[in-house]
């Protein structure tokens, strides 16, 4: 069984890579992609913790872009790391800023944080935020700081200055690396029928159709514009970590969706494809 979106300590997850893949095992998954946000740093890891043990390593990240002044993301598969680490850089210096913003934007409304000391190779981003206000004592929940001040468009968001969708989808292609839309109904600023025509002309190869957020109707309605369009499918349960209370090896949010290990032969296929265009140009 698959999980194609997951996230480490890395980005915002709360599990170490290590972590991450003793929790995948014991969640009975067979093919794990470490997708954090806007950097590649857990893939050696967890390369070392799954050695030996029969899990597969599924080389990811999920890129964060927008799209018509909101977060749109995008998961790509099999980059090469060179071809990609100098635009990850930028994002991620642009992670750290942004996260200064929202500190001093929550302090002047009278919501001081301290922000964790994360390494400069690692990203930033809203759930440390929600967690800081959760531990300064202005909130009770990560969920409750999203609504509040943290969502698209609240109070405290300070949006992203990087790259479009269109240039997040070009990076990643010319990195070898095939570029899948994480959670498209998540993304509330247009249609998905009105922008995946223009994604997809840009070059994006698949969709993310397994999704906690994602109803059943919504799965289906996924699955028709995959065939429409001849587009990849994926899915994950974009695990960040443990619920509280929950032991830190909990498989319980892990392997949700059973989702087939027959959706992954045609990412890798997809990604050797790309890899051989790149060679001939």
């Amino acid at each position: 069984m698959l999980e194609l979106h997951c996230h480490t300590t890395c980005s915002d997850g709360t599990l170490t890579p290590t972590e991450l893949v003793e929790a995948a095992i014991e969640a009975g998954v067979s093919a794990l992609a470490i997708t954090d946000h806007d950097t590649l740093s857990g893939w050696d890891e967890a390369r070392s913790a799954a050695e030996g043990t029969g899990l597969e390593i599924v080389p990811g990240l999920e890129l964060s872009t927008t799209e018509k002044g909101r977060s749109l993301h995008i998961l790509g598969f099999y980059p090469e790391p060179g071809r990609l680490q100098p635009t990850l850089n930028r994002l991620q210096a642009d992670r750290h800023r942004r996260a200064a913003a929202m500190a001093e934007k929550l302090a002047a409304m009278g919501y001081p944080i301290t922000l964790p000391q994360l390494p400069s190779h690692s990203a930033p981003g809203r759930p440390h935020i929600a967690r800081a206000l959760v531990a300064a004592g202005h909130c009770t929940s990560v969920e409750k700081a999203f609504k509040k001040w943290l969502k698209d468009g609240g109070l405290a968001y300070v949006s992203y200055d990087g790259l479009s969708a269109q240039q997040g989808i070009a990076v990643l292609r010319e990195a070898g690396a095939v570029p899948i839309w994480a959670h498209p109904f998540l993304f509330k600023a247009a249609p998905i029928a009105e922008l995946l025509p223009q994604l997809i002309e840009a070059g994006l190869m698949g969709l993310e159709v397994y999704h906690p957020s994602h109803s059943p109707k919504q799965v289906q309605t996924l699955l028709s514009y995959c065939e429409t369009y001849d587009l990849l499918a994926s899915g994950g349960s974009d695990y960040h970590g443990p619920y509280p209370n929950e032991s830190p090896h909990s498989p319980a949010q892990l392997n949700r969706f059973n989702i087939s290990a027959e959706l992954l032969p045609p990412i890798k296929a997809a990604a050797a494809q790309l890899k051989t265009q790149l060679i001939a140009k």
